[in-house]
């Protein structure tokens, strides 16, 4: 044989070699992906040959089935539209599911290890059973408040968010994300229409598929204020340890005012006195005072920089991912303290930036005497046959203070609400402690107006924890308004009454 017929022999014998390798990866390790994607039609055929499982909250159905009569046999519906989307997300055709629709579809889908046993009897029966049904922690009366009051607000804002959490618990109790959008054209089986709905929304510059409770960070104002006083207590501060005050601080350049000039025109005032009517020149003070590194680390403990968070299945720790709060670095090119930048991040400015969850979260922890339960949404899985699969188990998260601490945060905050700033958040039969937020952003645009607090109700049982954040909010006093929303929602969450 001559040399380019050896040539040309080795050629194709290499050439042979790497198909059956190619054919080898993609039997062996390839196949269950190809199998599983969401572009095999024969894959989408044959899940929507089987009724997907619902979706529910408090009795009422959130995600369900209606039988067509085209190809795929199931169309997935969504009754309450916009209200619940941001939580429920949707499940396309043939693009990728969001929301508890993807971080549960296997359960959803019936495709779970935990369903394995209908399976196996589907086997012997012949039938096609559905997927498991999955029941979410949310109250729905507070949902539906937190949706038309945000909605609705009297300041006429169009961007906000607001999350309750039971702080015992951490099941979250309502979560909503305005402006919002109705998911049920996202999973038409037209594919060209759910396309096109799906590239409107995405071109909105509103961002309506933002889901702003969990991943929109902001500026807190004066929120944050709760971080620095819970530093000062677990540093030898009181509530009644004087601080300075005054109409006007100046530290390195950065020119410190209270929002009010009848607000702490004093040299002096209380800790308690300083959060109850939110005099920053005091806050700004005592964070240069306490240093960097200590309202950093308190602010580390209650969840700040945490990247890793989910709110969804405590079992499989997955769900909706919660963006990360941060302070910002405060310190200088050289890596010493910004004592300008402390000052302002000490009253929520500067490079703070903070979710509505995160808020929330802070307000649970102080409430429930100073431990963080992990936040949740999914309370049960139920089978097909409605049998309960998992129910959730509450878990501690992180605990950044002491009972003593939380126990004086609360009555510090509880006088914000009963004699300070938060007073619109009082709810009759409710003992309330909150703290407001006015947030100055972008030069020309309205602050963001923020609450954060909490509901005990007569038996001394912390019911509700909340965060209520408007984005530019126009006509002074921008956290008013959220305070308002905050004590409808926390009143709703507890079922309205003070038992």
């Amino acid at each position: 044989m001559n040399a380019p017929l050896r040539r040309a022999g080795v050629v194709i014998l290499v050439l042979f070699g790497l198909l059956f390798a190619n054919l080898n990866w993609i039997q062996a390790y390839k196949a269950d992906a190809y199998r599983t994607s969401p572009h095999n039609g024969r894959v989408v055929v044959a899940q929507y040959s089987r009724p997907r499982g619902d979706i529910e909250a408090d009795g009422e159905f959130l995600a369900q089935n209606k039988v067509t009569s085209d190809t795929l046999k199931y169309l997935r519906v969504y009754p309450d539209k916009q209200a619940y989307a941001p939580v429920l997300g949707y499940r396309p055709v043939n693009i990728g599911a969001t929301g508890i629709e993807a971080s549960e579809n296997d359960f959803l889908s019936g495709e779970s290890d935990k369903l394995f046993a209908d399976r196996i009897k589907d086997m012997f029966t012949g039938n096609n059973t559905g997927g498991g049904n999955v029941v979410l922690s949310l109250k729905t009366q507070a949902q539906q408040v937190a949706w038309k009051e945000l909605t609705h607000n009297e300041k006429g804002v169009d961007k906000g968010a607001a999350v309750a959490i039971d702080p015992r618990t951490g099941a979250v109790q309502a979560m909503v994300s305005m402006p919002s959008y109705d998911p049920n054209p996202l999973v038409s089986h037209d594919l060209k229409a759910a396309a096109a709905e799906y590239q409107k929304l995405l071109k909105d510059k509103d961002q309506p598929l933002l889901n702003r409770a969990t991943q929109e960070t902001l500026p807190p104002g004066s929120t944050f204020k709760t971080i620095i006083s819970a530093t000062a207590l677990s540093n030898g501060y009181d509530e009644d340890t004087s601080i300075p005050a005054g109409e006007e601080y100046k530290e390195s350049g950065a020119v410190i005012h209270n929002d009010e000039d009848d607000v702490c025109p004093t040299a002096t005032t209380t800790l308690k006195d300083a959060l109850t009517v939110s005099c920053n020149t005091a806050f700004a003070q005592l964070g240069v005072k306490l240093g960097a590194d200590k309202v950093k680390s308190m602010a580390q403990a209650f969840g700040f920089e945490d990247s890793k968070l989910t709110i969804g299945n405590l079992q499989e720790n997955t769900g909706l991912p919660v963006a990360a709060s941060h302070t910002g670095a405060i310190a200088n090119p050289d890596g010493s303290t910004d004592k300008g930048a402390l000052a302002q991040s000490s009253i929520g400015q500067r490079d703070v930036r903070m979710t509505p969850m995160q808020g929330a979260l802070m307000a649970a922890t102080v409430a429930n005497g100073g431990k963080q339960m992990r936040p949740y949404l999914v309370q049960q899985l139920l089978g097909s046959d409605r049998s309960a699969i998992y129910t959730a188990s509450p878990q501690s998260l992180r605990t950044p203070i002491s009972g003593d601490v939380a126990s004086k945060l609360q009555d510090m905050m509880e006088s914000v609400v009963s004699d300070g700033t938060g007073k619109k958040a009082k709810i009759d039969g409710f003992k309330v402690g909150g703290k407001t937020g006015t947030a100055q952003n972008a030069e020309g645009a309205d602050p963001h107006g923020w609450f954060i607090g909490f509901a005990f109700n007569s038996k001394g049982e912390p019911v509700s924890a909340v965060c209520v954040m408007l984005e530019n909010v126009p006509g002074g006093h921008a956290s008013a308004e959220a305070a308002r929303i905050a004590g409808l929602i926390m009143k709703a969450a507890a079922g309205g009454g003070g038992d």
